[in-house]
């Protein structure tokens, strides 16, 4: 028989299984059982506020169910007999996926910028540097520093050496010295780490980006409160103007 013959053979009898685990109730989904899905002839119910109440058979659990108009669901499918709980299978997968998106937002991903100098460095482009290497301390980062040695400076690391020291005295408020400055080639290198956490960081820039948003729609709310005071003087002017000519007519007629 010739290999590819062979391995068509094999696939063909993965599938099989498949089709026939399938077919005797396996499930190949991570979504639990709900309902008439559910194949075992008894259960150990749960009841909808999480009280036990014990092992029953199918039909009474589905009964029961349909008596409180919740989902039977089937919360430890390994359990003998399967554990299955009454409740609302919608709310419930709703609420798993907010917790879910709330768990993802408030990840802290650690990430390592990059800030490259020269040994050389005007006062100018070191004021800027500096003030990245601000910025993603205070968003929690780590920040790796590399000055880059060309030339005749590759003989002068000690230049190096004291303008990374300068650069982490300055930002001692916000960071330290995570990793102390290394020659590596014709680079030398030193990692700042933040005294701040990533999540810490985080929530403060929520709180900030909250703040502005609400000091936007005050600002949006008085001068829509002002307009109409300004329509009304417009209003009321050409009236006082009428009034103060009245007078001035009586004496000719």
């Amino acid at each position: 028989m010739s290999r590819l013959g062979w391995s068509h053979q094999k696939t063909c009898a993965s599938v099989r299984q498949a089709v026939a685990w399938c077919y005797r109730g396996g499930s190949i989904s991570a979504e639990p059982r709900i309902n008439d899905r559910i194949r075992v002839p008894e259960v150990r119910l749960v009841g909808p506020s999480g009280e036990q109440v014990g092992i029953v058979p199918l039909a009474k659990a589905l009964e029961l169910a349909q008596e409180y108009d919740l989902d039977l669901v089937e919360v430890a499918a390994n359990a003998r007999p399967p554990v299955c709980k009454l409740m609302d299978y919608g709310k419930f997968k709703y609420e798993s996926a907010m917790k879910a998106r709330e768990a993802r937002k408030n990840q802290a991903h650690t990430v390592i910028k990059e800030m490259k100098l020269r040994p050389k460095i005007d006062p100018h482009d070191y004021d800027t540097k500096k003030g990245h290497v601000v910025r993603f301390l205070k968003q929690g980062d780590k920040v790796k520093i590399t000055i880059m040695f060309r030339g005749r400076e590759q003989s002068r690391p000690e230049l190096g050496f004291r303008l990374l020291q300068r650069l982490a005295s300055d930002v001692e408020e916000l960071g330290f010295i995570e990793s102390n400055p290394k020659q590596d080639g014709r680079n030398m290198i030193m990692v700042l780490g933040p005294h701040k956490k990533k999540t810490e960081a985080m929530a403060e820039a929520r709180e900030a980006q909250a703040a502005r948003k609400a000091e936007r729609q005050g600002v949006a709310s008085e001068e829509t409160s002002e307009a109409p005071v300004a329509e009304t003087e417009a209003a009321e002017a050409p009236v006082v103007e009428a009034e103060a000519e009245a007078p001035a007519e009586n004496p000719e007629a």
